[in-house]
């Protein structure tokens, strides 16, 4: 267990060691610290970038021996180089350790100080700090946007390795992970490799303690100079193209094979020698087939401890994985940490930031739309309540859907419509606030919210009516369609159009009886005509 533990940690150190960015052009070891120095014209900020992004930091030159790492690492080299000595804000001090600058770690310890005779102290005075050889190393005060030389990094670690002992007739070349390395190294970080020569073995320190290879696939193709191949119980083992084989000394190497017995087998990846034969290895990532020479993707992600820490998730990936943050959070050195969501204001009222995510809130007498979560929509949730009026216009006044407006004295109030006196339901309705319910009755089911059919073959039975349950659904006011976008406001009755309706109302009453006045009046004339001229005939007849 300890190796493997080990091995992890080395493998952590490979990979962040190394981002795709420049490359050190030289840098030196003592101790538990690494410098590297960087000849790339930069500003401090993005020194400071770089350092971080190579997993270290702008170097701190806080005792006599990091003083002295200066003059080996700058010893040759001419221009001024960035260290990690900066002033964040505020002026300087003189009576302060460090004179009101700090260390890009965020403190100010420091037990050497070696600042130019020229220092400025005023408020304007420039904030970053460079050394360089023509001025003797002296901390010397640089505005943070002028472009220096390069930098020197600082990279901290724990179980360093020494020197590898090798024969006399033998030669070590060592490489660290930050990128540079050399024959004379004291000290070497985790991951480290070392190359023997002539004999061309390899090794990788590991808890302070030299491996040698092949060691795990995923560090350096385990040192294999063609291909890095793991057999079916993982452990890892290195093969050479056709017509080569494995050097049987260092186990890294290839060379040329007299008779190469792996040719029958047709391996798709590699093979490798098992016990009197050879069998079939497939790469890091792959694992073998029932036919017993071809390979097929492993999905690592289904070993749960892959990507540990909080937040990540693992994606497979063909002959690999990738551990990236789950949704709702990004990605900030080596820690997966929450999204901050409510920055682009995603909410119509009130945005709440959550793990992963946000939640969306409104304010007093509204209520999230369920149509669109992230938008708010009127609501009264009683019988009766004030209406939400233009504060600048109060004859402009709105009720939330469901709701009639009704004028009292000067203010208006939002009263809950009974939709039941309506019909709306096909059987049975039961009013709710700002909307309504229906239901059927035994032996119906509800059709589209509001329509009531039939069960066939239903007989009204008390079992019937006990056991089968009756179908509800409530109805609403369908809202608005997703994406953020302002509530759309109910249509209200201002004070105007409700005079104007009254109005109305009254004189087409007041038209309708007079026209039954006319004609009741009408008929009334003709029946005393006709009665007259009977009267005359009458009087006619008795002459």
């Amino acid at each position: 267990m300890k190796d493997i533990s080990g091995l992890c940690v080395v493998l952590l150190l490979s990979l962040t060691g190394r981002t795709g960015g420049v490359k050190p052009n030289s840098g030196y070891c003592i101790g538990n610290e690494c410098f590297s120095v960087f000849q790339d014209p930069s500003d401090f900020p993005t020194a400071q970038t770089q350092c971080s992004g190579e997993g270290g930091h702008l170097m701190t030159v806080r005792s006599t021996v990091s003083h002295d790492s200066l003059s080996i690492l700058l010893g040759t080299v001419a221009g001024r180089f960035w260290i990690g000595l900066h002033r964040p804000t505020g002026c300087p001090d003189a009576d302060a350790a460090l004179r009101g600058f700090q260390w890009v770690t965020k403190d100010n310890v420091s037990d050497f100080f070696n600042w130019a005779p020229t220092f400025d102290g005023r408020c304007s005075s420039p904030r970053c700090v460079s050394v360089s050889k023509a001025n003797d190393f002296k901390w010397t005060q640089e505005p943070c946007d002028d472009p220096a030389a390069g930098f020197l990094c600082e990279h901290s670690f724990s179980d360093p390795c020494g020197g590898l002992h090798v024969a006399q007739a033998e030669s070590v070349t060592y490489m660290t992970p930050m990128g540079f390395g050399g024959e004379d190294v004291l000290s070497l970080p985790p991951g480290s490799t070392a190359v023997v020569k002539p004999s061309g073995a390899k090794y990788i320190c590991d808890s302070g303690q030299w491996r040698q290879g092949p060691w795990s696939c995923e560090i350096h193709q385990g040192g294999c100079e063609y291909k890095c191949v793991v057999n079916s119980k993982q452990v890892p083992s290195c093969s050479c193209p056709p017509g080569q084989t494995v050097n049987p000394l260092n186990k890294v190497t290839c060379e040329a094979a007299i008779d190469d017995p792996c040719e029958a087998l047709r391996c798709q990846h590699g093979c490798q020698p098992d016990g009197e034969s050879h069998a079939c290895v497939c790469d890091l990532g792959f694992t073998l087939a029932g036919d017993a020479r071809s390979c097929e993707d492993l999905n690592e992600c289904t070993d749960k401890r892959q990507c540990p820490g909080d937040n990540f998730m693992c994606v497979n990936t063909v002959g690999s994985f990738r551990c990236v943050c789950k949704d709702g959070f990004h990605m900030s050195g080596r820690r997966c940490v929450d999204e901050d969501e409510c920055i682009s204001a995603p909410c119509e009222h009130t945005c709440t930031n959550t793990p992963g995510g946000y939640k969306c809130s409104c304010a007093l007498g509204y209520k999230v739309d369920p149509m669109s979560p992230n938008n708010c929509v009127l609501h009264c949730g009683q019988e009766e309540c004030l209406a939400e009026c233009d504060p600048n216009d109060d004859s402009q006044c709105y009720c939330p859907g469901g709701y009639i407006s009704e004028e009292r004295d000067d203010r208006t109030f939002c009263v809950d419509i009974d939709e039941c006196e309506s019909n709306f339901c096909h059987q049975l309705c039961e009013n709710t606030f700002g909307s309504y319910v229906c239901s059927c009755s035994p032996g119906h089911t509800l059709v589209n919210g509001y329509k009531c059919e039939k069960w066939d073959n239903f007989t009204s039975t008390a079992a019937d009516i006990s056991t089968r349950p009756t179908s509800t659904t409530t109805t609403t006011t369908p809202g608005p369609g997703p994406g953020p976008r302002p509530t759309p406001r109910p249509s209200g009755v201002s004070t105007g159009a409700l005079v104007g309706i009254i109005v109305s109302t009254a004189l087409f009453i007041v038209l309708v009886v007079f026209l039954i006045y006319c004609l009741l009046s009408h008929r009334g004339t003709k029946g005393a005509m006709g009665e007259a001229h009977g009267l005359e005939h009458v009087a006619m007849d008795t002459s």
